[in-house]
């Protein structure tokens, strides 16, 4: 059969309709004006049309290389679909994979950040000894051989690095690369064989100043202007975490009914989970947000220098390490997030509220879970009170009897 009949000029041009180059090589072009490569032929006894791509996408001559190779293949009594098939479901290599994995995931992440870690671990830690294997041929050993060298010596990243080879995995037998066992999963498997890692490495708290020093403290910070400071007022009388703060918008403020409401995609995930945070309002937080002044265009509450972005991360951290605070700081190694804990320390020693409102003022769950699923509300009036008393003890009005800390000699 003559092949080769077309050009590239005619196949730019040709109306709708089949034309053929010959050999089973045909362009077909739609009503619509598209055109595509299909190469057709028969093997045992059967008729079989296969795609081989768009045009000008897969040009005349790359087609034609194309059906020359799937020609040979049927000559050898292969069927070509299926043996693209195959190719297709070639079982990627465990780096490969999870280079796939991030692709599919990183876009529910919650910022770059997370996917940057993704890859350092895996970088770091598992691919020079599993990442050039096919993901059907790990096994539980292997598995150890990757986190058995750091689970002593860097247990916090050990485990995350657990979790993400069992994530990658599961993905594979997901997608029929391998089967469903799976050798990184750790509940009923690796917890057999590796200790505990709450029982390995105490966990490490954030440095917290003790709630009977925040009066004083947040006396000196009314009397020190600049929007960092203001940042570290709001997230002492609310007891939310840093970047819940950075990232307060004004449109989430509703100042008639004295409420923050932070949106699920900014709450850290609790129990594999987002839920949206309703933050009541004490009167001196409702009056230091009417203070702040509306910069630009700008939706932040706290916005930063760069145009559309809040203060950094950093800038609260900073700020306390001008005021003498933070690692090696004269004044005490305390830091933005340990305010949290002084606040649950005053709600467990001092308030008589009931340790459920205090765990929710704070964006906890509850430990039991039976009354967890019975329970809907957020306690929301209860933990309106118990956000009024918190402000109360720390922002002492002006002229109150409060010892002033000590500042850093000079």
């Amino acid at each position: 059969m003559a092949v080769h009949k077309l050009t590239a000029r005619k196949a730019a041009a040709a109306k709708p309709g089949i034309y053929h180059d010959g050999g089973g090589l045909r362009l077909v072009v739609a009503t619509s004006g598209a055109r595509k490569w299909v190469f057709r032929y028969t093997i045992n006894g059967r008729r079989r049309d296969m795609g081989l791509g768009s045009f000008p996408d897969v040009e005349l001559a790359e087609a034609r290389q194309l059906a020359t190779r799937a020609r040979r293949q049927v000559k050898a009594g292969i069927d070509p679909i299926a043996a693209r098939d195959a190719e297709k479901r070639a079982v990627p290599t465990f780096t490969s994979l999870a280079a796939e994995y991030i692709r599919a995931h990183r876009r529910s992440w919650r910022n770059p950040k997370h996917a940057r870690q993704w890859v350092a671990t895996l970088k770091t830690y598992a691919r020079h000894k599993i990442g050039a294997r096919s993901v059907d041929a790990l096994g539980t050993d292997d598995i150890l051989g990757v986190l058995r060298p750091i689970w002593l010596s860097k247990t916090e990243t050990a485990k995350r690095l657990q979790g993400r080879i069992e994530n990658v995995l599961d993905y594979g037998a997901a997608h029929g690369y391998r089967d469903a066992m799976n050798p990184a999963r750790w509940r009923g498997h690796l917890d057999k064989l590796l200790p505990n890692p709450s029982r390995v490495k105490q966990t490490s708290h954030h440095p917290a100043m003790p709630y009977s020093d925040l009066p004083a403290f947040y006396r000196e910070l009314e009397a020190t202007p600049g929007l960092a400071y203001a940042a570290l007022r709001f997230l002492i009388l609310t007891a939310c975490r840093t970047s819940e703060v950075l990232g307060a918008r004004w449109d989430e403020v509703d100042f008639e009914a004295g409420v923050w409401t932070v949106p699920a995609e900014r709450m850290k995930a609790v129990a594999g989970a987002r839920r949206e945070h309703r933050v009541p309002l004490s009167a001196p937080a409702l009056a230091l947000l009417e203070s702040l002044p509306r910069v630009g265009n700008s939706p932040f509450v706290f916005p930063g220098a760069r145009p559309g972005r809040p203060l950094s991360n950093m800038s609260l951290l900073q700020a306390m390490r001008r005021m003498g605070y933070g690692k090696d700081g004269p004044r005490g190694h305390y830091v933005p997030h340990g305010f949290r804990s002084a606040f649950r320390d005053w709600a467990g020693e001092v308030s008589s509220f009931p340790r459920d409102v205090c765990e929710m003022a704070l964006a906890h769950t509850i430990d039991n879970k039976v009354e967890a699923a019975y329970r809907r509300g957020d306690l929301f009036e209860k933990r309106r009170k118990l956000m009024e008393a918190w402000a109360a003890h720390c922002a002492v009005p002006a002229g109150a009897n409060v010892t002033p800390l000590a500042r850093a000699s000079a």
